[in-house]
């Protein structure tokens, strides 16, 4: 499964390129599915990673991700996909709202793809600096506004030893990258 939910994605983002610059869209789901298989997540876990951009930036339909793969996957990338209809802040709280009741593999898939795109951001300021910010429809302050409610949010009703290893590793990355 994990390896259709790879391909099946490659196709849905073919042509579409990182906002940062010339990288291929597809590198960021890769990334994010990598970190839950190396987290020990399931197959379908590890294919919503790969798929999790799909709905929210393609033509792709979450009816057709369900007939593709399973509801259970399906649930999964509905569980975070933005509505693009609302505003900047109003997607980030719903994913914020998400997090505080979401089941396990939710809060994994929701932390592993901001891990992602803080890492990113993070290799970015050191390339071009803060011009960076320029670039996403928030700049800093909202930026940072949105990781640290991550964090503070991601382990409600989670026992913090119980999570894996890359929920610290974006704790580190928020302080790195907002302090």
């Amino acid at each position: 499964m994990k390896s259709e939910a790879r391909q099946f994605a490659e196709k849905a983002h073919e042509g579409q390129f990182r906002k940062s610059g010339n990288t291929p869209y597809i590198t960021h789901p890769i990334r994010v599915a990598k970190i839950l298989e190396n987290a020990g997540a399931s197959d379908a876990l590890v294919s919503a990673g790969f798929l999790h951009d799909v709905v929210e930036d393609t033509s792709i339909e979450i009816e057709e991700i369900e007939e593709a793969f399973s509801p259970e996957v399906a649930n999964l990338v509905r569980s975070h996909t933005e509505d693009k209809s609302k505003s900047w802040q109003e997607r980030k709280q719903h994913t914020i709202d998400t997090l505080k009741t979401a089941d396990f593999d939710v809060k994994q898939l929701i932390v592993a793809d901001r891990l992602d795109n803080l890492l990113s951001i993070e290799r970015d300021l050191q390339e071009i600096g803060t011009a960076i910010w320029d670039i996403f429809n928030a700049g800093f302050d909202k930026q940072k506004w949105y990781n640290e409610e991550i964090v503070k949010n991601m382990y409600v009703g989670l026992n913090k030893k119980d999570s894996p290893a890359f929920f610290e590793e974006f704790v580190s990355a928020v302080e790195r990258v907002f302090n």
